[in-house]
């Protein structure tokens, strides 16, 4: 039973990110905005629910550690493996806003989140907390960063266009926009569902092959949170709709670090034991890598040596991981 419900979950989630990816880009052209956008928006918001599940429902426990550790697993496995997967499928250009201010800022953020979480680096201060104040102040980062970007650098006609040609054309153009928002809302609670699905089949079944525990956290849990994600970009890439893969990756990065951990920590005041400040640098690592391939082999693009290296690096942090 396991098995066939484990391919009836990645049946799900390749079905869901092909109508999400469709759907989402019909929007974009219907509003005139950039995929992109609607990546960083609607795909990388929506596809971080598992996360921000687990992470809330962990807060409500009293066990927020857990919070942040599915944080930062979660975004070290959207920046490297999912993001070099995109690379490595389909090669893509960096456009200049994304140059100027969201990777600038995904990594100001990254920083800003590790420092918030690792207080005993701080003189006098001997155990790691985030408080319900620093949780007020990252919901608060998020909702400025997201008006920001949604309300005064969201319309962008020239680039919709430029989408709308034959290569980034979604069967769904010129459809009612009632039933593009129902179909990209269904898509992503396929995604969820689906996700849920195969991430329960595939724990049952590790168990059953003798996996231990945390082996399969480490593993199985860490890209089971985030196959929405890795669906949703690989499809987007066969696609050749790697900006709104980009879009998803940062997005979905930014709301886990800002909303996700802020949400958790305004609900119960965090103290981080169980991650190491090895893995938030290896996380803020992956922000400033995605700015440094703006300038490495084809500048101002991401290109599939650089996707090999990404996923490289993932399977390099993994083994560390587990050989610890």
């Amino acid at each position: 039973m396991d098995y066939l419900l484990l391919i009836a979950g990645l049946g799900l989630l390749l079905v869901s990110a092909d109508l999400l990816v469709d759907s989402s880009v019909a929007i974009a052209q219907r509003a005139r905005i950039s995929n992109f956008i609607i990546g960083l928006t609607i795909i990388g918001i929506g596809t971080s629910a598992p996360e921000l599940f687990v992470s809330v429902s962990s807060a409500l426990q009293g066990v927020g550690d857990v919070a942040v550790g599915n944080v930062v697993g979660s975004n070290i496995c959207n920046t490297f493996l999912i993001l070099g997967v995109a690379a490595a499928i389909s090669p893509f250009m960096i456009e200049r806003e994304n140059r100027r201010r969201d990777i600038p800022v995904g990594i100001a953020v990254a920083l800003l989140f590790m420092l918030l979480a690792n207080d005993a680096l701080i003189p006098g201060i001997e155990e790691n907390t985030i408080s319900r104040l620093d949780g007020i102040f990252l919901l608060i980062m998020f909702l400025v960063y997201m008006c920001y970007v949604v309300v005064l650098k969201g319309k962008n006609p020239q680039q919709a266009v430029a989408d709308a040609d034959e290569e980034t054309k979604s069967k769904f153009s010129g459809k009612h926009p009632v039933l593009l928002w129902a179909i990209a809302l269904a898509s992503l609670a396929g995604l969820i569902f689906g996700g849920n699905l195969f991430l329960d089949s595939a724990k049952n079944l590790a168990r059953e092959w003798g996996m231990s525990e945390a082996v399969i956290s480490i593993t199985i849990v860490a890209v089971g949170t985030s196959l929405p994600e890795l669906i949703t970009v690989v499809v987007a890439s066969l696609k050749k709709n790697s900006e709104l893969a980009l879009g998803n990756v940062l997005g979905s990065n930014i709301f886990n670090m800002l909303m996700i951990t802020g949400v958790a920590s305004t609900i119960s005041p965090i103290t981080v034991k169980g991650v190491s400040i090895v893995d938030f640098a290896v996380a803020l690592l992956g922000a400033v890598l995605t700015f440094v391939v703006i300038f490495t082999f084809g500048k101002r693009k991401f290109d599939r040596i650089e996707g090999i290296i990404f996923i490289a690096i993932y399977i390099a942090y993994t083994t560390y991981l587990l050989m610890k």
